[in-house]
């Protein structure tokens, strides 16, 4: 069956449904039966069908609140079948059919509720999101939000794990994760509210995570075997139950150590580390492993971290000697405060643990510790007293080292006291420099030999020569100052600079003839002076900035140093006279920066100063060049030199001729400035080379079929993005004579008219009518007849402007018969005029009775004389007026052809408007004159057939 079959497909994937009206726990004994089982296991549906399959008439008259319990897995796609809500509640009509006794749910037989069932959502909160509901068939899917139990229920919990993906009989427990929704099933005389719950099963999709990724345990190296601590932050996982974390591990246990995990009532579960082995933290104060928890899902999730153990010290060690006994030698006029000996302890413990006072024992007389005193935190024994002629020659000094909660360590200096019979020489000194406290002050300039002090070297017993020497490392010299005797003089040998060193110590020494030595230590300080100037690290300062840049843009932090000390030392930072007001530097940090927006296109390169002065007196200063070079960038379109190009080009011109120069500029620099150009329109016949900017066509250009040409050019730069601008380009095209003139009218050389003997002189007779395609002078026509033949031909004369033909002089009877005019239809072109001919066929009589015999006339070939006078126009004065001013300049020849054609354009229209508006008996005959010779007219006057000319 169909609700059978869907119930398949979602169990398949993790779904399952619970009647509300059912209770897992009334039969738990089938919790997990398979659906084959006996009748028995079908108890849920039978009983859910009997609750809802009534008598349908009572569903109008009161509506029922019914509840629906679903459960599925997180993570499902979008389209899973939920449940459907038609079939679960048995919302089936009586008419359905029979129960099958294997389902125990109705049989379908095609009855549908009349009205039809309506299922909707009655809100749509933050559970409606994750399913979609069929409002006719009632059937639940997910939706294209994925279910995520955790993000879902944040304060976790989860319902009972259920063994396998589907579950008829279990039902989730109370803190399962769930979506809760509303249903109302309608029209409302079946109305029902029907709460549905959907429990989202937990999947392991989540492994379990340490808060932190170092974890640190301190265990006291005392600590005894299977001493237990926990280990903070352990690890989390959002998954529960069995996908929740289950056990832990380390990756290393250096023998000394195990884990344990121990549960609590809420089931959280938490690491402990035992010890195994007994502890040293002198031997070993640290152990690192990794601790790694693994959750129960299969395959299992694993989450790790650093595990640091440390060892605590404790106070299981105390101080020792080196050695038991040491022996010291002390003269008897030895200084006061002079160290004797040292003696040292060792404690391996730390801190408080490790700390060691040094004192007598209570052995060691109090003559011997008044003469010898002991550091009670060093353990440095000093001459305490001054040696006199009583002191005991031999002391045995026995010395404890106390450390907390031990024992003391013993050890015996055992002192010996030579006493010296003869008095050592005596050291005078006598200062000339600055002297305060036993410390010489020089200032850093003194000119060399500056004296210091003078020194008187003398015996107290006035017996044994006295030599002196100066030790020590210094530009220093001791020199016997004469003419005295036993006087030194102490000063200077070479300059010194206080950069270089600021302290000085040397010793003035004396001994006598018995051996015995006396030193005198003299310590000097050198006092510091400004002689050093700032000096900057680079004394060319190159900097770069993109143009266009933000106000007070950062460009670079100066850095001077001075080797002098305090305010000698002390740097301060000014802009040079010659740098531009727009830059401004920071006087005690050195920053740079420039007030305004660069132009690179205004200025590229700045060049000026910067200066570094120290604060002594007088001030020192260094100057340093800053070169700052603008960056381009692209912010300027290509600019073409004029808006509008013209270029004028005679036609025929010859096929990627050189039109013109497209000039175009682009003030930005490198790819910024580059520029390409192309045709925007009529580019199959134009072309423009990018480089040069050279405009051709690509065909010859005949200026009767097309007289001019707009283009539009576009110029695009390199940069990024890229910049263009258009400008238009007009190519006229000026006329050549390359048509010669062509006669409309006679249609042929085989028409004909009929000259009636009584036309009177001066009548017009007919008339040669011709066009010419070019313009200007070249399409100024002449006409002339350059052939006679017949009886007297000459008796005919044409007008050379208007081609019409008159008769000169009366027709005699000897004129009668065929009259044959060959007329030059001439045009005035430069360099050379081009022509047609045609022949005018007039017929003299008073009737034509035999057409064939005029035919054959026509047909036989004409022995015309031609006559080489050529026609005589007013115009012609002018064609040679331009002939003899060859030399011209072309813009002024241009302007005059181009005004003689406007010209001629105008009179022709008129001449022909003027022409059809005559009363003649040839008007109907020039109907078509624009029509060429060689095509078919369809004139009055047809081709062999005569006109009547009389007097009329």
């Amino acid at each position: 069956m169909r609700g059978r079959g869907n119930a398949r497909s979602s169990r398949a994937l993790g779904v399952s449904w619970y009647p509300a009206t059912w209770h897992p726990r009334l039969d738990m004994g089938r919790l997990h039966r398979p659906r084959s089982s006996t009748s028995h296991g079908n108890l849920p549906h039978l009983f859910l069908f009997f609750l809802f399959v009534e008598p349908f008439s009572c569903l109008a008259s009161h509506s029922r609140a019914t509840e629906l319990l679903y459960s599925l897995n997180e993570g499902l796609p979008e389209g899973v079948l939920i449940g459907s809500l038609a079939e679960d509640l048995r919302l089936l009509p009586r008419s359905a059919g029979r129960l099958d006794p294997h389902s125990q749910l109705p049989e379908r037989t095609g009855a549908e509720w009349n009205p039809p069932l309506s299922f909707s959502l009655a809100s749509r909160g933050l559970s409606g999101q994750y399913v979609t509901l069929d409002n006719r068939s009632g059937e639940l899917h997910t939706s294209a939000q994925e279910i995520d139990r955790e993000a879902l229920c944040l304060e976790g919990g989860g319902g009972t794990a259920w063994g396998g993906s589907v579950s008829i009989s279990s039902s989730p427990s109370s803190d399962s994760c769930l979506l809760l929704l509303d249903v109302l099933v309608l029209p409302q005389e079946y109305f029902r509210f029907v709460k549905v719950k959907i429990a989202i099963r937990d999947i392991n999709d989540n492994a379990p995570q340490f808060p932190v990724s170092q974890i640190s345990v301190w265990v006291p190296e005392n600590a005894p075997v299977n001493t237990r601590l926990a280990i903070e932050h352990p690890a989390v996982d959002p998954d529960v139950g069995i996908n929740g974390v289950q056990t832990y591990r380390l990756l290393d246990y250096h023998g000394m150590f195990t884990l344990d995990v121990e549960e609590n009532e809420n089931g959280e579960r938490t690491p402990y580390l035992i010890v195994m082995g007994a502890l040293d933290r002198e031997t070993q104060d640290q152990y690192v492993s990794i601790i790694i928890a693994e959750d129960g899902g299969s395959p299992p999730l694993l989450g790790s971290a650093t595990l640091t153990i440390g060892i605590s010290d404790i106070n299981d060690n105390c101080p020792l000697f080196t050695d038991s006994q040491i022996n010291v030698t002390v003269y008897g006029n030895a200084t006061v405060g002079t160290p004797i000996a040292a003696v040292q302890a060792v404690d391996k413990d730390l801190g408080t643990n490790a700390q060691i006072t040094y004192s007598y024992s209570q052995k060691v007389p109090q003559a011997s510790k008044d003469l010898f005193h002991l550091d009670e935190n060093t353990g440095v024994i000093k001459l305490f007293n001054k040696i006199g002629g009583s002191v005991l020659q031999s002391h045995k000094l026995t010395i404890l080292a106390n450390g907390p909660g031990c024992i003391p360590a013993v050890i015996t200096a055992l002192v010996s006291v030579i006493k010296v019979i003869f008095r050592p020489p005596e050291i005078v000194p006598r200062y000339i420099a600055n002297e305060i406290d036993g410390v010489v002050y020089l200032k850093e300039l003194e000119p060399v030999n500056t004296p210091i002090a003078f020194f008187t070297i003398r015996d107290p017993e006035g017996k044994y020569k006295v030599n002196c020497y100066l030790d020590g490392e210094g530009p220093f010299r001791l020199s016997p100052y004469k003419p005295y005797n036993n006087e030194y003089l102490l000063e200077t040998t070479k300059p010194m600079d206080y950069e270089l060193q600021q302290f000085y110590e040397v010793a003035v020494v004396a001994w006598n003839s018995e051996g015995f030595h006396v030193k005198r230590v003299i310590k000097v300080q050198l006092l510091d002076d400004n002689d050093n100037a700032p000096i900057f690290l680079q004394p060319l300062i190159e900097l770069t900035i993109e143009e266009n840049n933000s106000p007070n843009a950062f460009l670079t932090k100066l850095y001077a140093t001075d080797a002098d000390s305090g305010e000698r030392g002390q740097v301060s930072y000014f802009l040079g006279p010659d740098a531009p007001s727009y830059f401004s530097l920071d006087s005690v940090t050195g920053i740079l920066t420039v007030s305004t927006q660069l132009d690179r296109e205004e200025k590229e390169k700045y060049r000026y100063t910067v200066r570094a002065v120290d604060c002594g007196k007088p001030p020192r200063e260094s100057v340093a060049t800053v070169a700052l070079t603008v960056l381009d960038k692209n912010d300027n379109s290509p600019r073409f030199i004029n808006k509008d190009f013209s270029f004028f080009v005679p036609e025929n011109f010859p096929g990627y001729g050189e039109i013109g120069v497209i000039s175009v500029t682009d003030a930005d620099a490198g790819r910024n400035g580059w520029v390409a150009l192309s045709v925007v329109n009529q580019s199959d016949i134009f072309v423009i080379d990018t480089g040069k900017g050279m405009l051709r066509a690509k065909v010859s250009l005949d200026r009767e079929q097309q007289s001019s040409y707009t283009l539009w050019v576009e110029a695009v730069d390199g940069g990024e993005p890229a910049l263009s601008s258009t400008a238009k380009i007009t190519i006229l095209l000026l006329d050549i004579n390359d048509n010669p003139p062509l006669v409309l009218f006679p249609q042929s050389n085989m028409s004909y008219l009929l000259v009636l003997p009584s036309t009177l002189p001066g009548s017009p007779v007919t008339e040669v009518y011709a066009v010419d395609k070019d313009t200007g002078m070249n399409a100024v026509i002449a006409y002339s007849i350059i052939g006679r033949r017949g009886p007297r031909p000459e008796s005919f004369r044409i007008d050379p402007k208007t081609g019409n033909i008159t008769l000169e002089e009366a027709l005699l009877q000897t004129d009668y018969g065929l009259h044959r005019l060959l007329v030059k239809v001439s045009d005035h072109g430069y360099p050379e005029p081009l022509h047609s001919t045609v022949m005018v066929n007039l017929f003299v009589n008073d009737t034509v009775s035999n057409e064939s015999y005029i035919e054959s006339l026509l047909r036989k070939e004409p022995e015309i004389n031609i006559e080489e006078k050529e026609p005589q126009i007013s115009i012609e004065p002018t064609h040679r007026k331009v002939e003899s001013v060859s030399c011209m300049p072309t813009l002024v020849a241009l302007s005059v052809i181009s005004l003689g054609s406007i010209t001629l354009v105008t009179g022709m229209g008129i001449y022909i408007c003027l022409r059809k508006g005559k009363k003649h008996p040839r008007e109907d005959e020039n109907l078509e004159v624009q029509i060429p010779l060689k095509g078919k007219i369809d004139l009055h006057m047809r081709e062999r057939k005569p006109m009547d000319i009389s007097n009329i």
